[in-house]
């Protein structure tokens, strides 16, 4: 870009779109490492500054989306309604989409687990119509108290929890939601990656602040899967690595 003339004062450039573009040309060619963007407005254009759109993400090389993250709730008031209408839409524009849900602590002490994962799941999956391409659609279980906490679900609640995600999916898509990935997020770390993994119907990681670290990354990636059956032990390690999922 040529230089702003003497008698003009360009400050600052206020950018459309995220810097993702450098991250697609540092993992071109890196086989099985896709990019994917933490945001996309439910709409092809219009006036909505700040948002992010459909072209911008394909200009950038991106193929992944993630939807309904806790954060977004908290902090920007997205609804479920609305989490599911970005849903959808990223779906129709040709994205794979990471679906998060999750329930706070003081949910999970009100005994509302079961209640808001379905109001979660039932909400963000209205807008998918009989033709979705369910193969490309995740769903990611990140309990909210766990995310950047330090603090990690037991074993047996993440189990238990994947299992009734599992449950709960059947229910609303049926046979579709058999074959939906179920991620698990929420301080996920190199020491707690394996035995995670290890968990049935836990089928990938989504991975927060353990990524802002690559060598902390490339541990979790790299942790080893326990010894399954003869047969189910490729399809089963073949699931779980394309579904480390980078937060950050």
């Amino acid at each position: 870009m040529a230089a702003a003339p003497d008698d003009r004062d360009v400050g600052r450039v206020c950018r459309r779109s995220p810097p993702l573009e450098a991250t697609r040309e540092g993992l071109d060619g890196a086989p099985g490492i896709f990019v994917g963007a933490q945001n996309m407005y439910p709409a092809e254009s219009g006036a909505f500054t700040g948002e992010i759109s459909p072209a911008m993400l394909r200009e950038a090389g991106c193929t992944w989306v993630l939807t309904g993250h806790s954060e977004r709730a908290m902090c920007l008031g997205e609804s479920p309604d609305f989490v599911g209408k970005k849903t959808a839409f990223a779906l129709e524009q040709g994205f794979s989409v990471i679906l998060c849900i999750g329930e706070t602590l003081a949910e999970r002490k009100a005994g509302k687990l079961n209640s808001i994962l379905w109001l979660q799941l039932e909400r963000g999956l209205a807008g998918l119509g009989p033709n979705a391409d369910y193969s490309r659609l995740a769903v990611a279980y990140e309990p909210v108290w766990a995310i950047g906490t330090g603090q990690t679900a037991s074993d047996e609640d993440i189990r238990m929890v994947h299992t009734l995600v599992r449950e709960l999916l059947s229910s609303l898509l049926g046979s579709n939601g058999i074959g939906i990935q179920i991620l698990y997020g929420g301080s996920v770390k190199p020491d707690n990656a394996k035995a995670i993994l290890s968990l049935d119907n836990v089928d990938g990681l989504l991975v927060g602040g353990a990524s802002l670290q690559a060598q902390s990354f490339a541990d979790i990636v790299r942790a080893d899967l326990p010894r399954r059956t003869a047969g189910a032990q490729d399809s089963a390690f073949r699931s779980s690595e394309r579904q480390y999922q980078s937060c950050s």
